[in-house]
């Protein structure tokens, strides 16, 4: 009798158990809401593919997604207009430190930045030293014959003082020297800057290296004999990439922490290789 009872037990308690897990399983798989993210563009073509394979998953979620620059996304989700900030830099260095102290922050995967060229100067220019490239962009060097292309006038193609995209670019590939002053296109939008790159002969830019997928308008020049690819970049040889980030006003909760959580999953880290982002952990370096 005292076993019937103890297996009578046993069984009960597996059977709770059991039911615990098909609970706890179906809670995990109930995810509804609405979630709103602004900031990066160069965070943006990853954030678009995961919300829309994460909808698939989850049709119960609404994403509303912007850009606007790391500037941008940052002050929203501090001050509670969103509820993820995207950002190509840490939050210090762009809100008050009391603001960037509110903010979790979770590093989704890592960004290669690229210098572009028009396509008419890549026949003579396809490698630029780190010094020529500073001199370029601070208005030393204005004309392309000075660095072994044709005689045509540099132009410039810049992003505003907000864009995060521009301060990683600033630090990594031009030693933290100030691009010059009113240069004569400006914009934080990488389609945009794409474009015209591709219609101005002489023109210059960088965008993110997700933005050249599957792009061929444009041509990317090298840094001291290395060229802006994942595998660089991985290996740490190419040296202007940086770490992407979503910022969170305390910790996720509920959507936001379901979609965070899917866009770092290895579920989705081969649709994140594709699209043109590194994959934080397969990274040999880190900063």
């Amino acid at each position: 009798m005292k076993k019937l009872t103890a297996l009578l037990l046993t069984g009960a308690m597996i059977f709770q158990a059991a039911a615990g897990t098909v609970m706890v399983s179906a809670a995990e798989e109930k995810v509804e809401g609405s979630i709103s993210v602004s900031g990066s563009s160069a965070l943006l073509p990853l954030a678009q593919d995961a919300a829309d394979k994460f909808k698939e998953k989850y049709p119960d979620v609404s994403i509303t997604l912007n850009a606007g620059g790391s500037g941008t996304g940052l002050k929203q989700v501090s001050d509670g207009s969103v509820d993820i900030g995207n950002s190509d830099v840490e939050a210090e260095s762009k809100l008050e430190k009391e603001q960037a102290e509110e903010l979790v922050d979770h590093k989704v995967c890592v960004v290669t930045m690229a210098p572009i060229i028009n396509k008419e100067l890549a026949e003579d220019v396809k490698d630029l030293t780190k010094d020529q490239l500073i001199d370029i962009f601070t208005g030393e060097t204005t004309n392309w014959s000075e660095v072994g292309g044709p005689d045509e006038e540099i132009l410039l193609v810049t992003r505003p003082q907000t864009s995060g995209t521009r301060a990683l670019f600033k630090e990594f590939a031009l030693d933290n020297n100030e691009e010059v002053s009113g240069s004569a296109l400006e914009t934080d939008d990488s389609g945009t800057l794409l474009q015209s790159v591709a219609d101005n002969k002489g023109a210059i830019g960088y965008v993110a290296l997700s933005y050249l997928v599957n792009n061929d308008t444009v041509s990317t020049v090298s840094i001291d004999g290395v060229e802006p690819t994942m595998e660089n970049t991985y290996s740490g040889d190419y040296p202007v990439w940086g770490y992407e980030h979503m910022y969170t006003k305390g910790e996720a909760e509920g959507a936001v922490k379901a979609y965070i959580d899917y866009i770092t999953s290895e579920e989705y880290a081969e649709q994140m290789e594709a699209q043109g982002y590194c994959v934080t952990a397969k990274m040999e370096v880190t900063r």
